[in-house]
């Protein structure tokens, strides 16, 4: 019975997805909560059986009317990082416990983003903040598309010097 939901729900998905086509844009951003900050949400074995291929079919079409696939999610994507770049992502956007040195080496050519973490700059310490966009930096070099990002965001209660110590270390370090 819950295949019949899954394929409803596909075709509602294929409404918007042709209104996507239409749109003028090069990129869309597909966001889904596959992952949680330990990994999969769902058993891998049914996500290749029921959500990928839909992926692929969905992505496939936005790829025929010329535009590229970034795939969002919150968490840790390394379970499913391969899968969604075989479904046709041209990149991914997640949070810092997705492990980015690794889908740099594997995807050179790929955008990536959110390897930055929040959590660093709470605790507000110059030499930490230093090491996470040195290591964000070193990464970005092994990635044709990486972009300087904090993952899980910055919310309200981040110390300001923390914030503007990160970006300023960005400007001056981060480009190619």
């Amino acid at each position: 019975r819950f295949e019949r939901v899954m394929d409803e729900f596909a075709e509602l998905n294929r409404r918007v997805f042709r209104a996507f086509c239409r749109l003028p844009v090069n990129f869309v951003i597909c966001h889904d909560d596959i992952v949680t900050s330990r990994g999969p949400v769902c058993s891998p074995r049914w996500m290749r059986k029921t959500i990928f291929p839909r992926y692929e079919e969905l992505w496939a079409m936005l790829k025929a009317a010329g535009k590229r696939v970034i795939f969002m999610a919150d968490g840790c994507m390394d379970a499913y990082a391969d899968d969604v770049m075989a479904c046709g992502a041209v990149g991914i956007i997640s949070e810092p416990y997705t492990d980015y040195k690794v889908l740099a080496r594997r995807y050179p050519n790929c955008f990536l983003a959110g390897e930055g973490d929040n959590r660093i700059l709470m605790r507000n310490r110059p030499a930490e903040i230093r090491a996470m966009v040195d290591s964000m930096v070193e990464t970005g070099r092994m990635s044709a598309g990486y972009m300087m990002c904090i993952g899980n965001h910055i919310p309200w209660n981040v110390p300001p010097e923390a914030i503007k110590l990160y970006l300023d270390l960005s400007a001056e370090l981060a480009h190619r």
